[in-house]
């Protein structure tokens, strides 16, 4: 499945990505993360269409490091009844200031 499948008005979710080049099984994580945190509703419904239910909650459960805006990773976890750890969690949210332990 090459992105032939991705269609246009998907692409702003995948802003950081060329999507000629992206590949439906391999980018799986990427592209769901993505599409859940930037796509509107008929985003998601396209990306609920490609990908299973168990694919997608298998992302949110298994969330990628610091990609996810911790409201959007939170709503996500109250739709499909997921609770990922705390550490998880904090990792995988996106934070333009972290704080830095002192060693």
């Amino acid at each position: 499945m090459r992105n032939k499948l991705i269609p246009k008005f998907v692409a702003p979710c995948l802003w950081s990505c060329n999507i000629n080049k992206l590949d439906l099984q391999k980018d799986k994580q990427l592209i769901i993360t993505q599409v859940l945190n930037y796509g509107d509703e008929k985003r998601v419904q396209w990306l609920y269409s490609v990908y299973s239910e168990k694919d997608i909650k298998n992302v949110v459960n298994h969330p990628m490091r610091g990609l996810w805006f911790d409201k959007v990773l939170n709503f996500w976890e109250i739709i499909l009844s997921i609770r990922v750890p705390k550490k998880t969690r904090r990792k995988a949210i996106f934070d333009i200031n972290p704080v830095f332990s002192k060693r």
